[in-house]
């Protein structure tokens, strides 16, 4: 098959996943409150799972419906590399943890992931109804204005970031992002540390950002992120400066002019 006829049927997909992943955003939408819910970690952990399942209970039909043969990653929190074939790498609810507590920074995510590599992507925000979307070799766009990375060339002037992937990682990932956070604050202008990783990922690929890193291979945080910012022209590798997939242990996307800058300060760290 020819790769002109992927990118064609790629194309045409986008339109179907975006209007499924826009009718599911008014689920989520529909149970914001300016207000956090549950007090307890049991009663945070509950809200979060009715977050997914309402959502899910809209979305995961209609994609699975429109790309025939296709699987779904059931954990939205596990990492490491995918069987070959295409894969839905689904976030219901991005940023759960801030809807809950009544803050506004989350989305529904939808990514197709082609033999380890994200080919399309949609990011909803349902409070402001912004879309973010991309496909492999078509570039990215926020509704229909097409993004473009960062032009920073200094790492000294550049807004960065970065955040833990998931709730009870291990001591020593934590370290390292403590330590990444302060190498950081004396390599760049000011650092963003927040969660969670598509919100942030989505400012690189528009450029409002420069940088964001994370010491974690969680597909559901990544993957859009990673698709918008490249098709957006940044550059996006691991922590050892190798092309980034499912499979990577760690993860930075930069503008491609501080890029290099970016690795020298994190690469001993990872």
């Amino acid at each position: 098959m020819s790769t002109a006829m992927p990118f064609a049927a790629d194309t045409k997909l986008l339109s179907e996943v975006t209007a499924a992943v826009k009718t599911a955003g008014p689920t989520l939408r529909d149970r914001h409150t300016p207000h956090a819910r549950g007090v307890s970690l049991d009663e945070v952990v509950a809200e979060i799972h009715a977050n997914d399942d309402a959502v899910l209970d809209v979305l995961k039909e209609p994609l699975l419906r429109a790309r025939p043969g296709s699987q779904w990653a059931q954990d939205e929190l596990a990492g490491g590399a995918l069987p070959s074939g295409e894969w839905w790498v689904v976030d219901p609810a991005e940023g759960n943890i801030n809807h809950v507590h009544g803050m506004e920074d989350w989305a529904v995510t939808a990514t197709l992931v082609r033999d380890n590599q994200p080919v399309l992507t949609v990011v909803h925000l349902p409070l402001t109804g912004d879309t973010y979307t991309a496909v492999a070799g078509g570039g990215a766009r926020l509704n229909d204005r097409p993004l473009k990375a960062s032009a920073k060339t200094d790492l000294g002037a550049a807004l960065v970031g970065t955040g833990q992937a998931r709730p009870g990682e291990d001591e020593r990932t934590f370290r390292r992002i403590g330590d990444s956070v302060t190498a950081m604050l004396t390599g760049g202008l000011v650092v963003r540390v927040s969660v969670p990783a598509t919100m942030q990922l989505i400012h690189v690929a528009a450029g409002r950002t420069d940088a964001f890193w994370q010491f974690s291979d969680v597909r559901s945080g990544l993957v859009a992120g990673a698709l918008l910012v490249s098709e957006a022209g940044g550059t996006i590798t691991d922590l050892a400066g190798e092309p980034w997939h499912t499979g990577s242990r760690d993860f930075l996307a930069a503008a491609p002019g501080i890029h290099t800058a970016a690795l020298k300060v994190l690469t001993p760290l990872a």
